[in-house]
């Protein structure tokens, strides 16, 4: 039988009426911050990057808004269809796909380069979410409740890693994990997890499925010296940058590295670098603050929901969003290998921005239906 709430009569005006303004100011700002460091990155033009991320932010905030005040219920419903529409999209990149940097990546969508892999990363948090919610604690840890989930990250991350993109197929892996751990998986099969993890790295690196130019990422981070001028440039310009910047940063587009064209990828992966150099430590404190703010909103949130549903959902969003944030300043600092993960809301990207604001709706519908136990509630809406 249905269990009657409140929540299953608010109109759309109830709904808009519960949106969490606190976590739309917060990626608002983070957001803010992209625009200002990408129009420094274009020596003060609007053109081509800041006004671009202006309005791609625009539209997905209203993707936010939309996916938000969508029941929980429809998402409960629509998250394996969801995962497999990510998955075909992931098969059709090496037929139709379009090679960038040596990676094939993307699906051109008229004039928009679509990104398969990170719509992924959310539809996959959405999947597992759904089945957890479904599946009884005591099966969490039984081999053949781990199966499905092994297979629904397995699948993409494996995709992913042929694409080549090893940032991202780590970040896909994780993602999915983290909702496992987050679940009550069994720290035994964490350890055998790592162990098996660890062996299929040594396996991949002798049979040649990481290629020369990965590896060489790997080495170059375990030995800053080797490569100055190859493997470790990037890297090494990039400490250069960010400890130029002081306590207080040169000031807003008086970076000499990022100026003078020092830097690679700087309006993507190297975005924190320029910010960095121009607003110095304080700066860069005050951007990973807003991130860990951030945090902690949707952690709030996902302890208030009743819905495990919810509270899985909103709990692997914001581990993802956390994960993006520490892979990408823990590379251009030096403390991870470069892979090429991007800044969320401030690096350069149609795709990315689509894929945290719609993950971000998710969280928030978790809000705004915190009193739904979907489990007990029936109908799309």
């Amino acid at each position: 039988m249905a269990l009657a709430l409140p929540d299953r009569r608010l109109g759309i005006r109830g709904r808009l009426m519960r949106l969490n303004w606190l976590l739309i100011a917060l990626l608002t700002v983070i957001a803010s911050i992209g625009v200002v460091t990408l129009y420094s990155v274009a020596d003060g033009s609007w053109s081509p990057y800041a006004s671009r991320h202006v309005i791609r932010f625009c539209a997905a905030l209203v993707l936010l808004v939309g996916v938000g005040i969508t029941p929980l219920r429809f998402w409960l419903w629509i998250a394996y269809p969801a995962y497999f529409g990510a998955l075909a999209l992931l098969l059709l990149v090496p037929l139709i796909g379009e090679t960038n940097m040596g990676a094939e990546r993307w699906i051109a969508v008229g004039s928009f380069q679509l990104q398969p892999s990170e719509l992924m990363k959310v539809a996959l948090v959405l999947a597992l979410a759904r089945y957890y919610h479904g599946l009884e604690f005591k099966r969490v840890s039984h081999p053949f409740g781990l199966i499905p989930p092994l297979l629904m990250i397995g699948a993409p991350t494996g995709l992913v890693f042929l694409q080549p993109d090893l940032g991202t197929a780590i970040l896909v892996a994780l993602s999915g994990f983290s909702v496992m751990l987050l679940a009550g998986l069994s720290w035994r099969w964490v350890v055998v997890g790592a162990i098996a993890g660890f062996a299929a790295v040594v396996t991949a690196i002798q049979t040649g499925l990481i290629q020369a130019y990965q590896w060489g990422r790997i080495t170059a981070f375990l030995d800053p010296t080797v490569d100055p001028l190859g493997a470790n440039y990037h890297a090494n310009q990039s400490k250069i940058a960010i400890g130029s910047g002081g306590i207080d940063g040169k000031g807003f587009m008086e970076g000499t590295q990022s100026q003078l064209g020092f830097l690679p990828e700087m309006h993507t992966d190297f975005i924190f670098t320029i910010y960095g150099e121009e607003f110095g430590l304080i700066g860069a404190l005050g951007l990973l603050g807003l991130y860990f703010g951030t945090f902690l909103v949707a952690m709030n949130i996902a302890m208030r929901a009743k819905s495990h549903f919810g509270r899985l959902l909103t709990m692997g969003i914001a581990l993802t969003f956390v994960m993006y944030v520490l892979i990408n300043t823990g590379m251009v600092m030096g403390l991870a290998p470069v892979v090429g993960v991007p800044l969320p809301l401030v690096s350069y990207g149609g795709t990315v921005m689509i894929a945290m604001m719609g993950g971000f709706g998710l969280v928030m519908s978790t809000w705004i239906y915190r009193n739904q136990d979907t489990l007990r509630t029936q109908g799309a809406f």
